[in-house]
């Protein structure tokens, strides 16, 4: 073997090692890039999001979030389910990146975390009574016993904000921390236990009443509030939150959650998307 063959043969052979470990490095410097995001969704609140921990979450939540971790590959999205005050303490302590679960922004999550701009989906408050009662808005809940409603929470606060702005028309509502299942409440309004529940409709109650064949019937939405991605107040994550909303605003263009919304809810709540 001539020396101009040998020494080829070890050129060519130190440059194909060397193609190689860089390309391994690339990979390495890749997957050091994406970075991986916990993320909490509600538990049971189905079909908005539900799956217990150690359970794939499912739901119309999950399904957008999939749809925004395929916009953004720099990141990793990994979910499990949480229970409500488990979802905003974890995301307080950093424990979890992100949360949703219908939060609605407002002035003390905005001082706690960071909101994207662009909502992820609208809740539709709705009025769940029996089908001959002849209740079909608020001021027809005058005189009317309703299912009370958590303490502080947002159907408390609308409740309250409207009748404020109603003082002729006084409606009781009373709060409670009891955390009765609202499959169970929609059965004390079919038989009469209360007169009517007001709920956001994104919680699978149309499910509830059409697979149990409730006598209830759900009025047009009485408010709407959109509902955003709530994330961990940090500097690191101030360009997650950039990255989520760019990549919301191009999945509600392009169709994404208008379709998603259909396959979950059975209608197209991006029309209510303000």
């Amino acid at each position: 073997m001539s020396s101009i063959k040998s020494t080829s043969r070890r050129t060519f052979g130190l440059a194909v090692a060397g193609a190689a470990l860089a390309l391994a490095t690339a990979g390495l410097s890749h997957a050091e890039d994406v970075r991986t995001i916990k993320i909490a969704t509600a538990a049971e609140s189905k079909p908005l999001s539900w799956g217990a921990i150690g359970v794939e979450p499912q739901g119309y939540e999950p399904d957008v979030l999939k749809a925004i971790n395929a916009k953004l590959p720099q990141y990793k999205f990994e979910m499990e389910g949480a229970a409500d005050i488990a979802q905003e303490t974890g995301l307080a302590t950093g424990k979890y990146d992100i949360a949703t679960g219908g939060y609605y922004r407002a002035p003390a999550r905005e001082k706690q975390f960071l909101i994207p701009e662009s909502p992820i989906g609208a809740s539709l408050i709705k009025i769940y009574s029996r089908k001959d009662s002849g209740i079909n808005e608020m001021k027809d809940l005058v005189g009317k016993k309703i299912v009370p409603v958590t303490a502080g929470g947002g159907i408390y606060k609308f409740a309250t904000a409207w009748q404020e702005k109603n003082p002729d028309f006084k409606i009781e509502i009373t709060a409670s921390s009891a955390g009765i299942p609202y499959p169970d409440r929609l059965k004390e309004v079919e038989n009469g236990k209360y007169d009517a529940l007001v709920l956001p409709s994104n919680l699978g109650e149309q499910t509830v009443i059409d697979q149990q064949k409730l006598e209830v019937k759900a009025s047009e939405p009485v408010a709407i509030n959109n509902t955003f991605v709530l994330i961990h107040r940090s500097e690191e994550n101030k360009a997650l939150s950039e990255d989520i909303d760019k990549a919301l605003k191009e999945l509600k263009a392009d169709g994404t959650l208008a379709k998603l919304s259909q396959k979950w809810f059975g209608e197209d709540i991006t029309t209510y998307m303000k």
